[in-house]
């Protein structure tokens, strides 16, 4: 068995499954993918409901991600979770969009159903979870800035703020193209006028606007979407001189514990959270999509944390 397979690794099922006992049947696609702990997320669940199959890393280059579905889907794989950089493509790969999916503009996971693959998203109601359970409040009513807003996840979670009802959303993006095609699509969610008028409920800006520390001084939640903070020398995504006592900081960012944004919010006073529970979340949510009834989330919890403290050892 391997930590990570490649496409020639999809060969044939002899091939995947040399040296296993069980077959794998459900996969991990990005790139890179090595660092990715959902495998261990889901066997811990896998194991649980009896299913006798692994779940496995596929490292896949871009432009390759509807290859690799199509092989995983004629070796009977059950489904596939996916990760940067693939959820737009993936998306496109899908011969049936999850309603969801289509709103959130993204997949994270595929189901394979007979003859057809089926693209959802688990990532936004898998947010509103995360939230409630590290700050104890919902997204509904809350004022919300969303850093990353042109990625796969960043698209997701703002879109599920804006169908929750958020009072604000605020996108941010390094350039601004892509969050303004994202604010089109979401601005029938804030038509309506409730503390503030319509016109002011959904805004877009660039990081380096040097409206963004007034803005923030308006928000609530500050979510990173972004992958800066991944390494210890990263710096934060986001100005310091933007964070306030007020905040409620989410770094999707699950390892480091505690990324640079974290670290620079928690000392103005703010209450921080990382990406661990979004994980989970999500995780469980797609595993419930492939085993409908089943989502063994203590199991899964506890497998994720003896995970992430190992990779922090």
């Amino acid at each position: 068995m391997k930590d990570v397979y490649t496409l020639d690794d999809l060969a044939s099922r002899a091939a995947l499954d040399e040296g296993s006992e069980h077959p794998a049947r459900l996969a991990v696609l990005g790139s890179p993918v090595a660092h990715s702990l959902s495998p261990q997320l889901h066997q811990a669940a896998l194991d649980e409901i009896g299913s006798g199959s692994r779940y496995i890393r596929l490292e896949v280059p871009a432009g390759e991600v509807a290859g690799a579905l199509d092989r995983l889907h004629e070796l009977n794989f059950i489904g596939a979770n996916i990760t940067v950089p693939h959820k737009f493509e993936a998306l496109a790969a899908a011969d049936e969009i999850d309603g969801a999916a289509t709103i959130l503009g993204a997949a994270n996971t595929i189901l394979f159903d007979d003859d057809r693959k089926l693209a959802l998203n688990t990532d936004g109601p898998g947010f509103v979870r995360a939230i409630h359970e590290e700050f104890l409040v919902d997204v509904k009513d809350l004022r919300i800035m969303v850093v990353g807003a042109g990625g796969g996840a960043g698209q997701a979670i703002a879109a599920q703020c804006a169908q929750e009802g958020c009072e604000k959303l605020v996108l941010v993006n390094r350039s601004v193209g892509k969050a303004e095609e994202l604010a089109a699509r979401l601005s029938p969610c804030f038509e309506s006028e409730r503390l503030e008028g319509p016109g002011e409920r959904l805004k877009v800006f660039s990081l380096d606007s040097p409206d963004l520390m007034v803005e923030s001084g308006q928000i609530d939640l500050i979510i990173n979407t972004t992958s800066v903070g991944l390494r210890q020398t990263d710096p934060s995504p986001l100005p310091s001189a933007c964070l306030q006592p007020h905040h409620l900081v989410y770094d999707t960012i699950y390892n480091p514990a505690r990324t640079r944004l974290l670290s620079e919010a928690s000392q103005v006073g703010a209450r921080v959270a990382n990406g661990y529970s979004l994980l989970l979340y999500q995780g469980a949510l797609s595993f419930e999509l492939w085993f409908p009834g089943q989502q063994p989330l203590e199991t899964m919890r506890t497998s994720l944390k003896a995970a992430l403290e190992q990779s922090r050892a």
